[in-house]
């Protein structure tokens, strides 16, 4: 902050009360931070704001007063209550962001994405009316929503886009658990939402628990789905950290990893509490046939 100001940079430290949790389990890692409880003084100042750094434990992400906040030109960088060690070790590559624009390009223009893997995931969406968004850890836009660290090209799709199944595999990442999951999940999904989770492991348990818990259809749905171009990140890293010592943002972001979500998707007109993020290792993921990620590695100019 002192920082900042020798910038000459007038600056606002904003500190909200977690609201009680009305159950019936934890809140981690959603996306769509509850803190700010629709409190319109909150909400008026942080939209008068030209820069916001977001460093709620959820992420103001999928928070239902994000348009508000970012209706008159406000930017919002997310910092995901990460550890400090992270920022030493990531840095910032400053070619990412010609990366990260090419991949959008191409997620934008595309009509099918189909991911596919040897573990049997094989999941197509319709891209048409889906909302393109990518991030380098960097916010310059007005109006705009960044997370760090950067590195990810992903869509919200439209209702009704998703279908398919996906199988995660030993190694794969649960970060709402901030696991890695050990034993095998599929989960059949028909219309954008999770019809059958089938595993003969505590993984497939767990996750149906949680996702019937919420009591929520919508948290049975697609999110979110893309792919990681930051090279830094790593995969393996869970196991250096207390579940409280970070959000798990490097292995959302980490190169050549197939990321989908459920929950929260504001393009299809769906908010809810539940929330997964599922970074999968080893998938391909093709753009109307043309892979941009092959059995987990970065194709050509993307990487």
């Amino acid at each position: 902050m002192l920082a900042l100001q020798r910038l000459g940079v007038a600056v606002s430290t904003v500190v909200l009360p977690t609201p009680p949790n009305r159950g019936p389990v934890p809140i981690r890692s959603t996306g769509a931070s509850v803190a700010i409880g629709h409190n319109s003084a909150v909400v008026a100042g942080l939209a008068a704001a030209d820069f916001i750094v977001d460093c709620t434990v959820e992420g103001l992400l999928h928070a239902e007063e994000r348009a508000a906040i970012l209706g008159d030109g406000a930017r919002i960088l997310m910092l995901s209550n990460e550890h400090p060690e992270v920022f030493d070790r990531v840095g910032h590559d400053e070619g990412m962001g010609l990366r990260v624009a090419r991949g959008r390009a191409r997620l934008a223009a595309a009509s099918t994405m189909r991911v596919t893997s040897a573990n049997g995931t094989d999941l197509t969406v319709d891209l048409a009316g889906a909302v393109v968004a990518g991030s380098d850890g960097t916010v310059t836009a007005p109006g705009d929503i960044a997370h760090w660290p950067g590195g990810l090209v992903l869509c919200f799709p439209a209702a009704g886009s998703t279908s398919g199944t996906v199988v995660m595999a030993p190694g794969d990442a649960n970060l709402t658990f901030k696991e890695y999951v050990r034993s095998s999940v599929a989960c059949t999904l028909e219309a954008d939402y999770v019809i059958a989770v089938e595993g003969d492991g505590l993984d497939a348990e767990l996750f149906s628990s949680y996702l019937e818990a919420w009591d929520e259809p919508e948290a049975y749905a697609v999110s979110h789905v893309g792919w990681g171009m930051n090279h830094a990140c790593r995969w393996d890293v869970l196991p250096m950290y207390d579940k409280a010592d970070l959000n798990g943002t490097e292995l959302r972001a980490f190169a050549g990893n197939f990321l989908w979500s459920t929950g929260a998707n504001e393009v299809a007109g769906r908010y809810c509490r539940g929330h997964f993020d599922l970074p999968m290792r080893n998938c391909t993921v093709e753009l109307d046939g043309e892979p941009v990620v092959s059995e987990g590695v970065l194709i050509d100019d993307l990487a």
